[in-house]
């Protein structure tokens, strides 16, 4: 795990899945704690893959259930889809409010959905039989299309063991590209493929979030379990933000004890 260069910053970003959690569970509740307790001192920008949905679930409920305020909700800023949604509490409303969404064209979303499917029938990762009721391996999240193998409400354990060397879902980008080339394909989280347009990868968002909290650079610290060349958080490292690499929400609650007990 590298070190943060200094503490002199007003944004602490996250990825979630395997950073702040068990992939697709709520965030444990001494992680809820600590974030309740750096909501004090910085700006929280959690950036996911997910839909808005998930981050309530995930982050927000838990969140609530530590004794966050309504006014400490403001400091929490949700950065949907890699950042190609934001939604912000609104206080007057007590409510969670859009600020932007760009989403992809019916077009493109039928384009996706078709060639991600036919890459995982034809390679033989298409694993309809496996999904529970009422759950689906391709999700539109508007911004985004998700390719879950497994669906959302796949045991933990049978997820991990799907794919833990991403060979799987390599294959099947590639053979997406290869049908589909001008898009964005990012593998994520334990089973998931993120597909978008060009350009909307978590730069897309970290450049939205320096513009709608008026930070810089310098003044964020990003913690993410991907951040090798080709991983989901790659494009933060890239972009030259100081970043902590954890591989999981162990490692991150040890570096927010360590932040915070430096805070006082």
């Amino acid at each position: 795990m590298e070190a943060a260069r200094n503490i002199s910053k007003k944004v602490l970003a996250f990825d979630v899945d395997q950073t702040l959690n068990i992939a697709k569970t709520p965030i444990p509740p001494e992680v809820a704690e600590l974030l309740a307790k750096s909501l004090g001192y910085f700006e929280i920008c959690p950036i996911s893959g997910q839909k808005f949905e998930q981050f309530l679930i995930q982050i927000v409920e838990p969140l609530r259930e530590a004794g966050v305020s309504g006014q400490q909700l403001t400091h929490l800023h949700l950065f949907v889809a890699q950042g190609t949604q934001y939604y912000r509490y609104d206080l007057e409303q007590k409510d969670w409010t859009q600020v932007y969404n760009y989403p992809l064209t019916e077009e493109q979303i039928a384009q996706i959905t078709a060639t991600l499917e036919a890459a995982a029938r034809e390679l033989g990762y298409w694993e309809e039989g496996k999904l529970k009721p009422g759950d689906q391996i391709i999700e539109n999240r508007l911004s985004q299309i998700t390719f879950s193998a497994l669906g959302q409400t796949a045991g933990t354990e049978e997820k991990y063991a799907w794919d833990p060397d991403m060979k799987k879902r390599e294959a099947i980008v590639a053979k997406c590209r290869e049908k589909l080339p001008d898009f964005l394909y990012e593998i994520g989280g334990t089973t998931s493929i993120n597909v978008a347009a060009p350009g909307m990868n978590k730069t897309f968002g970290m450049t939205h979030l320096m513009e709608e909290l008026g930070v810089k650079q310098e003044e964020i610290l990003y913690f993410g379990d991907m951040t090798q060349p080709g991983g989901n958080d790659y494009p933060v490292v890239e972009m030259g933000i100081d970043a902590i690499t954890v591989r999981s929400h162990e490692d991150t609650t040890y570096a927010l004890r360590g932040i915070l007990g430096i805070l006082g």
